[in-house]
């Protein structure tokens, strides 16, 4: 710690007093880096004059810097949160002032106050994160992402090799906590993993997914504010530590969600992250997944052992439990279990993508399986919006074959990355659902077709009352469908003439 960390205490102090902010009370908030000072419709963030190994506050100069780079980086994504840097200054008088006319003697980033019970670590411990905000949320990400700049690949691989021995230093430092022997063994899987992933590290890097991200995107960092997640408090103290592999970024979201047992919220967001991205080769980018996952999980065992120097002792038995909690989804993301593919057929309103959704979470490797949708892959085929309808000559022959030539493709991928997919359309042709078989057994994979079967009257009712979907079957489609010849049919046959939960119930029961 600088010299000048001493000089902070009457910054604080004006800080910390109402007098200072027009008598609103203050609620004041420490970490190692930073103090934050809650007042009113304001807060203001001043660095903590401290030098650690990745970061370095230690000069007013520094510190003015990092307020200017951390206003300048979340204002990409918190632009109604960030809204300048203010100087506390020395008055001619010689008493401090906040946004005075005198010399500078500290700097701070003055940022808009909200509800912090918006955060959506909050949210999930109240179980607010529905499916909805789970798909605003991949949507956010993806679109976070779109316009990120490129970063050091080299020097991001680099660093991200050596995670893995400060990760295992670090847990060597509670061996009760921690025991040798498995925290060998995670540090050999690690290195192992990221010798067979190098390689495509290195092509991601070519192809310009690594880049300037987040770099600390986990639920508390993400608010709701009008009913929309915000990203904010992004990295700025370090580039390499802000730098990564878009998937690593989204990883720390989706291992967050995992952990607090959200596994059908983490994979809505999973899944609608790799809609919005609209770049295949994160398909092949899964292979990836289990090694980022784990270093996530990794970082969050590591900090919050850390809090167990200075914890209450009536604290410590939870921190310990946590710190645990994380080691052990780490040492469970790297080794995953093996891929299936999953084929869910049936004429319209069977209710085949409500099943696809409800299967995806359950099916390992973690978030779950990537679902690939024949009508959301018709519609970007055609350059169409996911809600638009489509005219009848977006159905011919032609059109069905590339749509069932994409999605058999798309899943092939995924599983053949170590990753599950659930491919959901008709399948009504024999040919279509030989295709999907075929396409798990070039690349050894296990395989499971579902055909779902209900009553004309169940399928045009459903197919009838549909709203806001991407799908452009209605009623009259539905009873048309009645005359499909749908030939030989090795699938497990499915009833789905119940409620959601039982058609799930049932289909669990088939794939087992």
């Amino acid at each position: 710690m600088n010299d000048t960390a001493d000089s902070q205490d009457a910054v604080f102090a004006l800080l910390a007093d109402p007098a200072t902010h027009g008598g609103h009370a203050v609620k004041r908030i420490d970490t190692h880096a930073a103090s934050l000072f809650l007042a009113g419709d304001l807060v203001f963030k001043i660095k903590r004059a401290v030098r650690f190994p990745f970061l370095d506050y230690s000069t007013l100069a520094k510190r003015k810097a990092a307020c200017e780079t951390e206003l300048a980086i979340n204002r990409r994504t918190a632009p109604g949160i960030y809204r300048r840097v203010v100087a506390i200054t020395r008055e001619a008088d010689g008493r401090l002032a906040l946004d005075g006319s005198g010399e500078p003697v500290e700097w701070a980033v003055e940022m808009r106050r909200f509800d912090e019970r918006r955060t959506l670590d909050h949210l999930a411990a109240a179980g607010e994160i529905d499916a909805k905000l789970a798909d605003a949320l991949g949507r956010t990400v993806a679109a976070s992402h779109a316009d990120a700049t490129p970063a050091d690949a080299a020097r991001w691989i680099a660093a991200l090799k050596s995670y893995i021995d400060e990760h295992v230093e670090a847990f060597g430092q509670h061996p009760d906590l921690f025991p040798p022997d498995e925290n060998r063994a995670f540090a050999e899987a690690g290195h192992k993993t990221f010798t067979r992933i190098h390689p495509l590290l290195v092509e991601r890097g070519r192809m310009g997914f690594i880049r300037r991200i987040h770099g600390d995107l986990h639920l508390g960092n993400i608010a709701l504010l009008d009913n929309r997640p915000v990203l904010f408090d992004a990295i700025e103290f370090s580039e390499v530590i802000a730098s990564g592999d878009v998937l690593y970024d989204l990883a720390f979201l989706l291992m967050d969600l995992v952990e607090r047992h959200l596994a059908p919220a983490a994979n809505i967001v999973f899944n609608r992250y790799l809609v919005e991205a609209k770049r295949d080769e994160n398909l092949d980018a899964l292979a990836l997944l289990p090694f980022f996952l784990s270093m996530r999980a990794a970082i969050r065992a590591k900090v919050t052992a850390a809090r167990l120097e200075h914890a209450k002792p009536d604290e410590r038995p939870e921190i310990a439990r946590s710190a645990r909690t994380y080691f052990d989804w780490a040492r469970r993301f790297i080794a995953p279990a093996p891929p299936v593919m999953v084929a869910v057929g049936g004429l319209s309103g069977t209710g085949k993508s409500v099943l696809a959704r409800a299967l995806a979470p359950s099916l390992a490797p973690a978030p779950g399986a990537v679902v690939v949708r024949s009508d959301i892959e018709r519609k970007a085929l055609l350059g169409r919006d996911e809600f638009e309808p489509l005219p009848q000559d977006a159905y011919t022959p032609d059109v069905n074959a590339r749509v069932y030539a994409a999605i058999i493709e798309k899943a092939r991928r995924a599983v053949a990355a170590g990753h599950s997919a659930v491919a959901d359309a008709v399948f009504a042709r024999p040919d279509e659902r030989e295709r999907a078989e075929r396409a798990a057994s070039a690349i050894g994979a296990r395989f499971q077709g579902l055909f779902l079967e209900a009553d004309v009257p169940t399928r045009a009712r459903r197919a009838g009352t549909r709203e806001r979907d991407a799908s452009d079957a209605n009623a009259n489609v539905a009873r048309a469908q009645e005359s499909y010849d749908l030939g030989a049919l090795a699938w497990r046959r499915v009833d789905a003439s119940g409620t959601p939960d039982e058609t799930l119930q049932r289909a669990q029961a088939a794939l087992a």
